[in-house]
């Protein structure tokens, strides 16, 4: 039965108050890691991810804030965090909700209260879309349908444009399902026929020139786990046929073999074709069609789904710095304009290699308007040079660095304020002016 619920990193040395939130979040249906010291707490953000973290200021190797303040020098794309304090650390807790903390909780405390918080930390992140696919309402409607799907072995079939992110949903749909067997992927448009074969199920030493060793095939690979066949319209009718029988017998044999080879896994298929249009055509065979689509998750285009470019953007800026060992570059409000407006037609991986190239490029700490293309520039549209657009156009460039700030800060006001260099009161008023709200941020004034 695979896990749903968030996972929360417990951080807490006092084994009496650990044990007591141990119990509390097991009752409340939480998965948790409890760690016991701020190293293995360390370890453990950079290599899981966590919905919240609840540590302890008061830790045996080394401060919760100094942890903080280290992981956050790393540029880590961090969870929230609720920090446990005594009166004295009081202006340390306030202080970690300045550089970005969630909360803090004070002892002694009602578990209820800290049960409160976390239930409102895990709602604002499930409201905001803070997930993996995205914040637009048809990718959290696909993410919706993964948790369904990943209580059954049911086949799934992904269809979407090239570099919409296909490979990337059935890898979540995996993770969701806890599996603890591989995920493994082949581009089936990418290996001739003969190959494609060998791929698959694998041959026995001596099945042709060159086999000089026995090897597994992608579906022994994949037993007991997911096996993902992208590009499967791309597939040539004769292995059509030879796949259809594999996964109806759920068993292969390699090439050059005669023993049938049984295999438990749960298939997940891909196109950026119209199979019924190929069907129709002769060129896809219409029960291996059936076989592979009991459930179609068609993966919306980027231009579809302006919502998500900047929040994955700033995903591939993180990622891209923290490889380069690098604080990790901003895009000035004119580069993430041209971003929300430009058609990407090469979707998400097209976003990925522009804003690679353009942190190549960038001198600095920013990302400008001219650095995103290897063309010359978006122009500006008719509406836009017409007489006050350009009002407009500062407008809406203020409006989304205000929210950029505000979900730097987790929306804590003073925070977002500090941050801004404004007052409180001059925050709100712009907020009011801009129609900026946390719970219809998509939306315009």
């Amino acid at each position: 039965m695979p896990q749903l619920l968030p996972k929360i990193c417990l951080i807490e040395d006092d084994e009496i108050m650990g044990e007591s939130l141990a119990d509390r979040l097991e009752l409340e249906g939480f998965s948790f890691d409890w760690h016991r010291d701020g190293c293995a707490a360390h370890a453990a953000l950079r290599s899981h991810d966590y919905a919240l973290v609840i540590s302890d200021i008061r830790l045996p190797d080394i401060t919760g804030d100094a942890l903080y303040e280290q992981l956050r020098g790393e540029h880590l794309s961090l969870p929230p965090f609720v920090f446990i304090t005594g009166h004295a650390d009081i202006d340390t807790a306030v202080r970690l909700l300045k550089a970005g903390a969630h909360d803090y909780i004070t002892k002694p405390f009602d578990l209820d209260e800290l049960i409160e918080k976390i239930n409102a930390v895990v709602a604002q992140g499930s409201s905001q879309g803070h997930t993996a696919l995205g914040q637009s309402p048809a990718m959290r409607r696909i993410e919706a349908m993964l948790h369904r799907l990943a209580t059954s072995d049911t086949s799934v079939l992904i269809t979407g444009e090239s570099g919409v992110g296909k490979e990337r949903v059935a890898q979540a749909l995996h993770q969701l399902t806890g599996v603890t067997k591989p995920f493994i992927a082949v581009n089936c448009g990418a290996l001739t026929e003969s190959l494609l074969e060998a791929e698959l199920f694998g041959y026995e030493k001596g099945a042709f020139t060159g086999a000089l060793r026995t090897k597994k095939g992608v579906f022994e690979q994949a037993n007991g786990g997911t096996l993902f066949l992208d590009e499967i319209g791309d597939m040539p009718l004769s292995m059509q046929v030879k796949l259809l029988r594999a996964l109806q017998e759920r068993c292969i044999v390699r090439v050059g073999g005669e023993t049938p080879i049984p295999v438990d896994l749960r298939l997940m298929c891909a196109t950026h074709q119209v199979l019924q249009e190929r069907v129709q055509s002769g060129d896809f065979r219409e029960d291996l069609y059936y076989r592979i689509n009991v459930v179609e998750l068609r993966i919306p285009p980027l231009r579809e789904r302006p919502e998500d470019i900047l929040p994955l953007a700033r995903q591939f800026l993180a990622a891209i710095a923290a490889t380069n060992k690098k604080p990790p570059l901003i895009l000035t409000p004119a580069a993430e304009h041209a971003l929300k407006h430009y058609r990407w037609p090469g979707n998400v991986r097209e976003l990925k290699n522009a804003l690679e190239r353009a942190s190549l490029m960038s001198d600095g700490r920013t990302i400008a308007h001219d650095k995103l293309f290897d063309r010359p520039a978006p122009q500006l549209t008719e509406q836009q040079v017409e007489a006050g657009s350009l009002r407009d156009y500062l407008s809406e460039c203020e409006r989304d660095f205000i929210v950029h700030a505000l979900d730097n800060c987790q929306w804590q006001i003073a925070c977002c304020a500090d941050s801004l260099g404004i007052s409180r009161k001059n925050l709100w008023e712009k907020m009011r002016k801009l129609g900026i709200d946390k719970d219809t941020v998509g939306s315009k004034p």
